[in-house]
């Protein structure tokens, strides 16, 4: 009797299972084929008013950026320049959204555009749908250049060979994978899921810093940790980042638990790039780079440091930024602790 029971009880949690996994999988992809939607029609009023008034293509991405800035304020993330030009894009290269609609998600769409050729577009965008290729999937099979592979292989059966062969450890698409999208957050004004780091030691030392330099008191008003940077579909983020009404920027900090490095250099100077082109006001000045790293080599900070437009750590504006061995002590007495 009591087997019955619980084979009974079994039964009727996987059919409850099966319901709920069903609604959400529907959810998804409605909520996916309103954002493409969405996306699409305001291409489609960009591109009407560049040719209402003959808007030429200098003026009209100096249009985009000023509309990317307003609806960040207005809405929220979700509209940076890139991607304003890629829903431009996305009307321009898929005239009839409907081909596309309930079958990929944004971030494919925009991985999808980023390919100029046409013939190669159509075919990787035809085997993300039957395949069911994940974002990372579709990107790894381009970075893999199957589209030349199998131009290059010779004969039909080494082609399908090959086009097996690369679809093994493809990762199937989930309704998760949809509804974890950060595009699919933004547009329904949800709040993003940030990375978590790892490190404790790293959790402390924003902690730390943060503490460390709003008690100084010259202006700092600190905006958050691990902010987001979006460029060409991939996410990065910025550990700390702060503004200062007296300098009138914003400060970008990145905490190193190693030594500095040559990357260290490129991927703060990338950050304050962003910033200036995406994120600062007409009134702001260009953003400023702090490197903040666990040991420290004078001459390889030369190298590494020299020659980058940005500032890091700038002369002219120590009367505000906390003197930088003041900042180092700082992080090792952490270290210590």
């Amino acid at each position: 009797m009591k087997k019955d029971l619980q084979k009974n009880q079994n039964i009727l949690i996987d059919n409850i299972k099966e319901i709920i996994f069903s609604a959400r999988k529907s959810v998804a992809i409605n909520v996916n084929n309103e954002l493409i939607t969405a996306y699409w029609n305001i291409g489609k009023i960009i591109i009407e008013n560049e040719k209402a008034n003959n808007i030429d293509n200098s003026s009209s991405r100096q249009i985009i950026l000023e509309l990317s800035k307003q609806l960040t304020n207005e809405i929220g993330k979700g509209f940076s320049r890139s991607n304003l030009f890629n829903m431009r894009k996305f009307h321009l290269e898929y005239p009839a959204v409907q081909t596309l609609s309930g079958q990929l998600t944004w971030s494919h769409i925009c991985e999808l555009l980023i390919i100029e050729d046409t013939q190669k577009r159509g075919f990787y965008e035809k085997e993300t749908i039957n395949s069911s290729w994940s974002v990372r999937e579709l990107k790894r099979q381009i970075d893999s250049s199957l589209y030349e592979r199998l131009l290059l292989s010779k004969g039909e059966t080494n082609k399908k060979e090959l086009l097996e062969l690369s679809q093994k450890g493809q990762q199937m698409l989930k309704p998760q994978d949809i509804v974890k999208n950060p595009y699919v957050f933004e547009f329904l004004g949800v709040p993003e899921h940030k990375p978590i780091l790892e490190k404790e030691l790293e959790k402390k030392l924003i902690r730390h810093i943060e503490d460390f330099l709003l008690e100084l008191g010259r202006g700092f008003m600190f905006v958050g940790s691990q902010q987001r940077v979006t460029i060409n579909n991939t996410h990065y983020y910025v550990d700390m980042v702060f503004y200062n009404k007296i300098l009138r920027c914003y400060i970008l900090i990145e905490l190193k638990t190693t030594k500095l490095q040559i990357n260290h250099a490129g991927q703060l100077n990338t950050y304050l790039n962003y910033f200036k082109t995406e994120v600062n006001d007409k009134d702001d000045n260009p953003p400023i780079g702090i490197i903040l790293c666990a040991e420290k080599d004078e001459i390889a900070a030369e190298y590494i440091l020299g020659g980058l437009e940005n500032n890091v750590f700038a002369s002219k504006f120590t009367y505000v930024l906390p003197d930088k061995d003041e900042l180092i002590r700082e992080l090792e007495n952490v270290m210590k602790e």
